[in-house]
């Protein structure tokens, strides 16, 4: 889900929760960075019985440090960073940028599946 630019990270998850409850029944856990701390994992706990796991970084750590489950993310977005299309936000629709998203994950699936 493309959001505003506008809209809260907690905000914006409340929506994107909202519409993965009847569309993913096994959900149990989900991950999650510090900016989504807060009432948003009691409310996540209500609305799907999710636990919602703050990744956070620790507090004496220098520098770079490698956060679990945070690089699939990070990794998922330098994928989605090779197709020109989404290097920039050139769509005037939200919808637009959803479809592209849609269309560049696909084509990576099918590199992937396909043999050799």
């Amino acid at each position: 889900m493309v959001h505003p630019a506008d809209v809260q990270d907690r905000d914006g998850a409340r929506l994107v929760l909202e519409g993965i409850v009847e569309r993913f029944p096994r959900l149990q856990k989900i991950w999650a960075d510090g900016g989504y701390a807060g009432k948003l994992v009691d409310w996540a706990k209500e609305l799907g019985q999710w636990v919602l796991e703050i990744v956070k970084r620790s507090d004496t750590a220098v520098g770079f440090e490698l956060l679990p489950h945070r690089w699939i993310v990070e990794r998922t977005f330098a994928w989605l960073g090779r197709f020109r299309r989404l290097s920039k936000d050139y769509e005037a629709l939200i919808e637009t940028s959803e479809t592209m998203i849609r269309i560049a994950m696909i084509r990576l699936m099918v590199r992937r599946l396909a043999v050799p």
